[in-house]
């Protein structure tokens, strides 16, 4: 088995650009299914807030499952590294 990712790598690569991170993982479909609720709830909160909302709060919906993406990647990559490290060194 080879050495998966520094999970703190695919963190970073998750924040910078959502659906990497899943994609790091090996699980393309996963991170398109993230970028696509991402843009689908962001648009929709961006057409449904008041216009007196500042911009966080108007693309609050894609931010959230943007947090949800980076959080799937991290906890992926995490586990990953974790069971090979144990069966490598254990």
């Amino acid at each position: 088995m080879s050495q998966p990712l520094n999970p703190h790598l695919v963190l970073l690569a998750a924040t910078l650009l959502p659906g990497s991170g899943q994609v790091l993982n090996r699980q393309p479909i996963r991170g398109l299914t993230f970028v696509f609720f991402i843009l689908l709830l962001g648009a929709f909160t961006l057409k449904t807030a008041a216009p007196e909302v500042s911009l966080v709060g108007k693309l609050a919906g894609g931010l959230f499952v943007w947090a949800l993406a980076m959080l799937d990647a991290y906890k992926t990559a995490r586990i990953r590294f974790e069971v090979w490290r144990h069966s490598s060194h254990g």
